[in-house]
């Protein structure tokens, strides 16, 4: 069985002690790839340290709307693009998007993840999308970007929205990531929405060190091993076993990201829907 955490940080200082004991656990667990998300460009250096030590590791390169009050200019966005351009091994934008929560600087938000939008679509590359208390403002300048630009794909990740919501964004074109929130017992909202989601558009990620999922909900410390719960979670929310949710995620992730995986069972997952292959990079 092969797994693909699609989110996590692992350059973060919690993993500095001990991070070959957790590499090996993660090989131990099946997990053929990850994708590193980037919170600011002054950490790629550091990611991109990492992805030569683990073969396994690709990423991405951008700014959380969380660092933009205090980091984003136009230069950073030419930045962006030339970090994404200088190495093969960057698979995305991201992560960017709008957090709302406490938000006073909603515009500049919305101005840099429209940039980091533009940047993607001349890279071809997918956009790794974080959206808090944001859904509706989201998908409206989602919407208005598609009809002035054209598409850009990627997925959103550490979901946690409603099922209308999620059908946004799945209307849209999005793959939609699910964390360990959704193994948490009272995210009943999560788990409905994991249900609708078409099995083309699913993929799995920890996003740790944080959200630990359950069984290890009381660790300080996520790690990518543990998006094995997340899989299991999933399998029994939506009625299948878990070496086919665990395929079929891992598929979703080699087509969106292009990761160079071995496609043992690619073939039994080639169709791919018309909204999406009109998304799909070429």
């Amino acid at each position: 069985m092969q797994l693909v955490d699609t989110h996590v940080h692992i350059n973060f200082s919690a993993f500095q002690p001990d991070l070959e004991a957790v590499a090996r656990r993660w090989r131990e667990a099946g997990i053929v790839g990850l994708v590193h998300s980037c919170v600011a460009p002054s950490e790629f250096p550091e990611i991109q340290a990492l992805a030569d030590r683990f073969p396994e590791l690709s990423f991405a390169v951008g700014l959380h709307p969380l660092e933009v009050s205090d980091q984003w200019t136009d230069s950073l966005g030419q930045k962006i693009f030339s970090l994404a351009r200088s190495d093969h091994r960057v698979v995305a934008i991201g992560e960017t998007g709008l957090d709302f929560f406490k938000a006073s600087n909603q515009e500049q938000q919305k101005q840099a993840f429209e940039a980091q939008l533009v940047i993607a679509q001349e890279l071809r590359l997918p956009v790794i999308i974080h959206c808090r208390e944001a859904a509706a403002s989201m998908a409206t300048l989602l919407k208005s970007f598609w009809q002035r630009q054209g598409t850009v794909p990627g997925v959103m990740h550490c979901w946690g929205g409603t099922p209308e919501e999620t059908r946004w964004f799945l209307d849209l074109g999005f793959f939609i990531s699910f964390s360990g929130t959704v193994t948490f017992k009272k995210a009943l909202q999560i788990q409905e929405s994991a249900r609708l989601v078409p099995a083309d558009r699913l993929l799995i990620e920890t996003d740790c060190p944080f959200l630990s999922p359950v069984p290890k909900r009381g660790e300080k410390r996520n790690e990518p091993s543990y998006v094995k719960y997340v899989a299991q979670q999933l399998a029994e929310l939506r009625n299948v076993s878990l070496e086919e949710l665990a395929a079929q995620t891992t598929e979703n992730a080699r087509r969106l990201f292009k990761l160079p995986l071995t496609q043992e069972k690619s073939s039994n997952f080639s169709s791919i829907s018309p909204l999406l292959a009109s998304n799909a990079i070429d």
